[in-house]
């Protein structure tokens, strides 16, 4: 089945004599994966860790494997999704350190996020070809649905299974019987996926009941050190995935996404809003969704990825988590 002619695009791949891509310092790559992690460092990687590494990475059997400790291991910085892109500052055998572009961090590197990933869940970013391209670029489809399979023609094999939510994906054509071709890095021919799985790039900010409803679908997700997936999550992954699903980039970390938002009065906050955690004298280290506008008499309510509960869980503040409450922002 063709899809029609698109411009012509380029991986700028090449291969070394292991099969390995060639990355280079200095250009951006972007990755292959559904969702890669992150890691501070090669040499932290332990052995339960395996699932996350090689050309197949599998989040969900690597979250199963771990124990509630390790699941919060500083091993891991962030994860990142498929098609996302990182700029390349060092290479080693089976390893790249890169700058994670689309996650700000700014007190790290103020280009990104700063880390390690395997250099089998990367390829050289894609380019267009300049002459081939029409005049006006398709706007990026994201994905709507919790996760979705990609799939090699309509309704046909399998080839990358769990895709994310608010993962960005760019069009290959027009939807065909209710299948959306799209490109991804790694693949010479577009991917099909169900049409209704994904949605036009946002064009408005989202509505408070949009964001909550969005958030909400990761309720009882496990709770992940770094995690940013349905797999497993923490608790500005959940601010930072849930708005990226609008076309909304915050920074990945808590503090810096206090930073990137607008303060508003305790007492004023609103639905959808966020509140920010921090112990006298230190920085933010918390941060939820607000689900319940302030009011006289009614409590304080909201959706978060909690470390006590080591899941996602939306309730009322207790009075510890109140004594910490330093700030509400809106976005």
């Amino acid at each position: 089945m063709t899809v029609g002619k698109f411009p012509k695009v380029t991986t700028g791949r090449t291969a070394t004599p292991g099969g390995h891509v060639d990355l280079r310092v200095g250009h951006r790559a972007a990755v292959r994966v559904t969702v890669a992690t992150l890691w501070a460092d090669p040499e932290a990687v332990r052995p339960v860790d395996a699932p996350a590494l090689g050309r197949d990475a599998d989040p969900t059997a690597w979250i199963a494997g771990m124990d509630t400790d390790q699941q919060v291991g500083d091993c891991v910085l962030s994860q990142l999704l498929l098609g996302e892109e990182v700029l390349v500052t060092e290479t080693r055998p089976g390893w790249a350190r890169v700058v994670a572009v689309e996650q700000a961090a700014a007190p790290l590197d103020p280009r990104g996020y700063p880390g390690w990933l395997p250099t089998d869940q990367l390829v050289p970013a894609p380019t267009i070809d300049p002459r081939a391209a029409p005049p006006l670029a398709a706007p990026p489809l994201v994905v709507h649905a919790t996760t979705t399979t990609l799939r090699a023609s309509p309704d046909g094999p399998a080839r990358i299974p769990d895709v994310v939510l608010g993962t960005r994906l760019r069009p290959a054509g027009p939807a065909v019987a209710g299948w959306r071709p799209v490109c991804v890095p790694g693949h010479p021919t577009p991917l099909w996926l169900p049409e209704h799985d994904v949605t036009p790039w946002p064009r408005r900010p989202p509505a408070a009941r949009e964001v909550i409803a969005v958030a909400d679908r990761f309720r009882d997700v496990r709770y992940v050190w770094g995690g940013m997936s349905p797999a497993g999550i923490d608790c500005s992954g959940l601010v930072h995935l849930t708005w990226r699903r609008f076309g909304v980039r915050l920074p990945r970390d808590a503090g810096e996404q206090a930073a990137a938002t607008t303060p508003v009065a305790l007492g004023t906050e609103r639905a959808g809003d966020l509140y920010f955690f921090a112990r006298p004298g230190r920085r933010i280290h918390h941060v939820g969704i607000v689900t319940t506008p302030a009011a006289p008499g009614v409590e304080r309510r909201m959706l978060h990825a909690c470390y006590q509960h080591r899941r996602v869980v939306e309730e009322r503040l207790p009075p510890d988590r109140l004594a910490t409450l330093v700030a509400a922002h809106r976005v």
